[in-house]
């Protein structure tokens, strides 16, 4: 072989390991802003505008609306904003031309599968699971969830305009909660051990958005029980 297809084979190789460090990589979880800085500092503004996310293949994530007027969440490319029209009903919407003070993202495309125990009824005993399971796999990591909640609550921050923040309890000024009874759903899911007030709660390692199949009603996961034996929880390969 001569000195310019050796050159070619060598580049041809490093174009190869890129492009499998790339495809290794595609389903890591960037996280844009700080929860804390929201809550504590009043930085409001958006960080993001999802219409910069080029990539919206396999898209997921999710995150609060700017001045915190609303709930987002992006599920397999398809991105979606939560707004309060009143105490007991909401507006959804499909657009990418939101603004997020702090958001997570992944491109996902292989899923692994598995039917959630029937043990795991609720959110703290999700965690526990979740953790037991993926002690050895790469963390932040974002999942899925399909299937019937039995019941469930998710809220929509709602922070009437102009006001300052200096406080979670001021940051949830508004706050409307909804809720749902024996709905199909999609949850997206973050976990993370490290990032409590990043984008988890000081308590929890999960950060969860749920949308019901009929794409009616989204917003932040507080409570829910699940059905027996019809959720499914799927995991990136």
């Amino acid at each position: 072989m001569n000195f310019k297809r050796i050159i070619a084979a060598l580049g041809l190789l490093a174009l190869s390991g890129s492009s499998i460090q790339a495809q290794k990589n595609n389903k890591d979880v960037k996280v844009i802003g700080q929860m804390k800085n929201v809550m504590w500092k009043g930085e409001l503004f958006g960080n993001i505008h999802l219409d910069t996310i080029a990539n919206r293949k396999n898209l997921y994530g999710f995150g609060p609306v700017e001045y915190l007027a609303g709930e987002i969440l992006i599920i397999d490319g398809k991105s979606y904003k939560s707004t309060v029209t009143s105490d007991a009903a909401m507006k959804v919407e499909e657009t990418y031309d939101i603004k997020a003070p702090f958001f997570a993202y992944a491109n996902i495309s292989d899923w692994s599968e598995q039917s959630l125990p029937e043990t795991v009824q609720n959110l703290e005993q999700l965690e526990t699971y979740l953790d037991s399971i993926t002690k050895d796999s790469p963390r932040p990591f974002m999942f899925k969830l399909k299937g019937t909640v039995e019941q469930a609550t998710v809220h929509i921050v709602n922070l009437p305009e102009g006001s300052k923040v200096s406080s979670p309890d001021e940051a949830h000024q508004g706050q409307v909660n909804y809720k749902l009874q024996n709905e199909k759903a999609d949850i997206i899911g973050f976990f993370s051990t490290k990032h409590k007030a990043i984008f988890t709660h000081h308590d929890t390692f999960l950060h969860m958005h749920l949308i019901t199949k009929d794409r009616r009603q989204l917003g932040h996961l507080d409570e829910v029980t699940f059905k027996p034996g019809t959720v499914k929880l799927y995991l990136p390969k």
